[in-house]
């Protein structure tokens, strides 16, 4: 079996781990854990943190409390995950995506046209092996305590437009900082750039990059609808959200705080859930309104180019839990 990548620190982040405390004690009996993450505060996936924030504060009757930090405030993704390992952040919200290089199994999450549907989706997270991932990070410092929904991811292009994959060609698309999702561009004939998210509205509006990829709540709060003039509907993969804390954070709680902690995590899946199908429907038409042309192709062709890459995980790990989430029915 394949040993997970140990992370080492840069220096920066050990001394921000001087100064910054996973979880600590504002208040006379009440325990704090600093929450961080990059979205905005207007995106589901925010609001339903700030559900499950609210519901353990009234489940302990005031003794745990959860503050969150968004929109990049205490770092970018990777450097929240990085804190995360050492006990300077006690939790963050990531893509499943950015999660490879530190828990390889999380890659088959972002597998190309992996699920059949959102019915899928959630009957394979919400199984064994949705169970299985969110323990994998366990021996890195990094305890899964749920997925929220990220949707399906496509592509946006500020002047070109896209209906197969051949029309990718030569164009630069920004991807999240994931093997995977730069092998699938490559796969389909773009040129995949690695960014930030925080950088990529500057990015675009500078022509550092032709487009990106992602989820329709995602192209709407980050306003990069103002940039990009198509959007296409291929629907190619859906790596879900993670809510992560620190295991050291995790193993100095009390039993009953871990206990309050999970289920005000699960009821905010619930409620995310709802949330962003309701968002995801508002904001498709929100930027269509704006002017942003939106095409909804065959997917067939993108299916297609992808077989290749999939085909090389044939006999991994990574294809062997592959053929398992296909399994589930």
């Amino acid at each position: 079996m394949r040993r997970e990548k140990v992370i080492i620190l840069p220096l920066s982040l050990l001394v921000i781990a001087g100064t910054l405390s996973g979880c600590a004690e504002k208040e006379p009996g009440a325990k704090v854990l600093k929450l961080a993450h990059g979205l905005d505060t207007t995106h589901p996936v925010h609001k339903a943190m700030v559900f499950m924030a609210e519901k353990v504060k009234e489940k302990s009757a005031g003794r745990l409390r959860i503050d969150i930090y968004p929109s990049e405030q205490l770092g970018s993704e990777r450097e929240c995950i990085e804190q995360l390992q050492i006990g300077a952040l006690a939790m963050t919200k990531t893509s499943s995506s950015p999660l490879e290089s530190f828990i390889p199994k999380m890659k088959v999450l972002g597998l190309p046209y992996l699920f059949r549907d959102s019915q899928h989706y959630w009957k394979v997270l919400l199984g064994p092996i949705g169970k299985e991932l969110l323990a994998a990070g366990e021996t890195v410092g990094l305890s899964g305590l749920c997925f929220y929904d990220a949707g399906a991811r496509s592509f946006y292009t500020k002047n070109k437009l896209v209906e197969t994959p051949a029309d990718l060609d030569g164009l630069k698309i920004r991807v999240q900082k994931s093997p995977v999702a730069m092998q699938m561009v490559k796969t389909m004939g773009g040129s995949a750039t690695p960014i930030d998210w925080g950088e990529l509205y500057t990015s675009l509006q500078q022509g550092v990059v032709d487009g990106a990829e992602n989820n329709p709540p995602s192209f709407y709060t980050s306003m990069h609808y103002e940039i990009c003039k198509y959007y296409i509907l291929d629907e190619h993969t859906r790596p879900p959200d993670v809510l992560l804390i620190s295991t050291p954070v995790w193993n100095k709680l009390s039993p009953e705080f871990q206990r309050i902690l999970r289920e005000a995590a699960d009821e905010s899946v619930v409620y995310q859930r709802q949330l962003w199908a309701e968002k995801t429907k508002e904001n498709l038409q929100a930027v269509e309104e704006a002017g942003v042309i939106i095409i909804r192709p065959d997917k067939t062709p993108f299916r297609k180019a992808v077989e290749p890459m999939l085909e090389q995980y044939e006999g991994t790990e990574i294809g062997e839990l592959a053929a398992g989430i296909a399994a589930v029915r």
